[in-house]
């Protein structure tokens, strides 16, 4: 227990570099491209003594090094500052934008394990016979197909042409939004006040956006558990559990699949970034009120303080889940060792 403390430990250290140099890289970039916050408030045809007197106001005329530094003692305070648009602390969008995003990620990653594990199983299983083969076509192509257009599609089959979910919104219109005023996690609040119309309300307006996610990164959990399935069905334990006559689906399922499941956790770190940059698309496209669709905003209107508290709190959400699945991994395999 000692030793996996002081990993924790190890590790939160770690990522304050991490994010810093990540910070340092949004920060120059913000600034090198085209465009400012001044150009996009007041347009390509204000006076230039109104852009130069907005720019002395909002502290954009001095060095970038003196911004830099201003903005790492502010960042030190555990504050993100204030938005140059909309007058508004930073933090405030982003307490109001992160749990949509984090409901719409924790589904589409259970939608993505669902939808891509049992099937990955299944083929090593059937190796090398059509099932095997469909399987693998299916898990190559939803790897390839771009989120916003897998999004578009389901949005126009189930959306429109069959009328069966809704294309846009976390809740309907009958749904009050004083309900959602306790956490800012819709389906927490509903269960929360006894609402069940309305948690049912909410799930069924998030199905569509998670299912998109999920469908996108299945692809990857069915080749990945697809081939550690392979190997593991060749193992001498395998054979040994065959030989006792035990049923064939418990051996897979139970046995195999068990052990196939390390790598899977560990890819389920890696795969959470990817998730961050699929549900940015995918807000977009549901018009979910999330993170993603706010930074989105936000870089049109070169917000540099909001795009850099949002990309802080993206680093550390993704340095937390890496640490969890690492703790997981050593619960699960006990021959990990700190």
């Amino acid at each position: 227990m000692k030793h996996v403390l002081k990993y924790i430990i190890t590790r939160v250290i770690l990522t304050i570099p991490m994010v810093f140099i990540l910070l340092t890289f949004v920060f120059i970039i913000l600034r090198i491209m085209p465009g400012d916050p001044v150009s996009a408030m007041l347009g390509a045809h204000a006076p230039e003594y109104v852009i130069q007197e907005k720019k002395e106001a909002l502290g954009l005329n001095k060095p970038v090094y003196i911004q830099y530094v201003e903005y790492l003692a502010q960042l030190a305070r555990f504050d993100f500052g204030e938005s140059m648009i909309f007058k508004q602390k930073v933090s405030s969008p982003i307490i109001e934008k992160l749990p949509a995003t984090i409901e719409l990620g924790i589904f589409g990653m259970l939608f993505s394990l669902v939808i891509g594990i049992p099937p990955g199983a299944f083929a090593a299983r059937k190796r090398r016979s059509l099932p095997d083969f469909g399987i693998r076509l299916y898990g190559n192509i939803v790897w390839c197909i771009p989120v916003y257009w897998l999004g578009l599609m389901l949005q126009l089959v189930f959306g429109i042409w069959l009328d069966i979910f809704p294309i846009a919104g976390r809740t309907g219109t009958k749904v009050f939004p004083s309900l959602f005023e306790r956490t800012g996690f819709y389906l927490i609040d509903t269960l929360i006040t006894g609402n069940i119309t309305a948690f049912l309300d909410v799930l069924y307006h998030i199905f569509l956006p998670a299912l998109t996610l999920g469908i996108y990164l299945s692809g990857v959990y069915i080749r990945l558990t697809r081939a550690n399935m392979i190997d593991i069905l060749k193992s001498d334990f395998i054979l040994a559990a065959r030989a006792r006559g035990i049923p064939e689906n418990k051996i897979v399922y139970n046995y195999a699949l068990k052990n196939a499941f390390i790598p899977i956790l560990t890819m389920m770190g890696l795969q959470f970034a990817l998730l961050i940059g699929g549900a940015i698309l995918t807000e977009t496209t549901f018009s979910w009120p999330g993170m993603g669709r706010l930074l989105l905003e936000r870089i049109y209107s070169r917000d540099y303080p909001t795009i850099q508290g949002i990309i802080v709190v993206f680093a550390l959400g993704i340095s937390m889940i890496s640490l969890i699945v690492d703790i997981i991994y050593a619960l699960v395999d006990p021959r990990i060792k700190y």
